[in-house]
């Protein structure tokens, strides 16, 4: 292993820049498993999604709420993008922050619940 103090100090910015974000941003150690897959999982449909909400009771509520959440996002996105495509892409910014204070998203752990989702179709695939 290379010794810290023999890294020049551009390496060692770039080391602790990559571990902040990394502690801020888990998202990648999270969807790492179902994302760089050799063989990736099939398509769900709404129907998989609604039996996944109704067998998990912890996760399934969250998984709802987040999923009305990125609706709302959609609209504010489809209605942005009536004028411009910057209008879309705040549109979507703007319609995700109503959304992430009118559902409390902040409160629940969406990472947590898409993840188990995954796990779960992931299971019933195999199945």
């Amino acid at each position: 292993m290379e010794d810290s103090s023999s890294k020049s100090f551009l390496r060692k910015q770039w080391d602790e820049y990559k571990e902040f974000w990394a502690d801020r941003f888990p998202f990648t150690n999270v969807y790492s498993r179902y994302i760089g897959r050799e063989q990736s999982l099939p398509s769900w449909s709404e129907s998989d999604v609604n039996e996944f909400i109704a067998s998990d009771p912890v996760h399934g509520p969250t998984l709802k709420t987040a999923r009305e959440a990125a609706n709302i996002a959609l609209y504010g996105s489809a209605i942005g993008a009536i004028t411009t495509a910057g209008g879309a892409v705040f549109g979507w910014t703007f319609g995700q922050e109503i959304a992430n204070h009118a559902y409390q998203l902040y409160r629940l752990d969406t990472m947590a619940a898409q993840a188990k989702f995954m796990d779960w179709w992931e299971n019933k695939c195999r199945r």
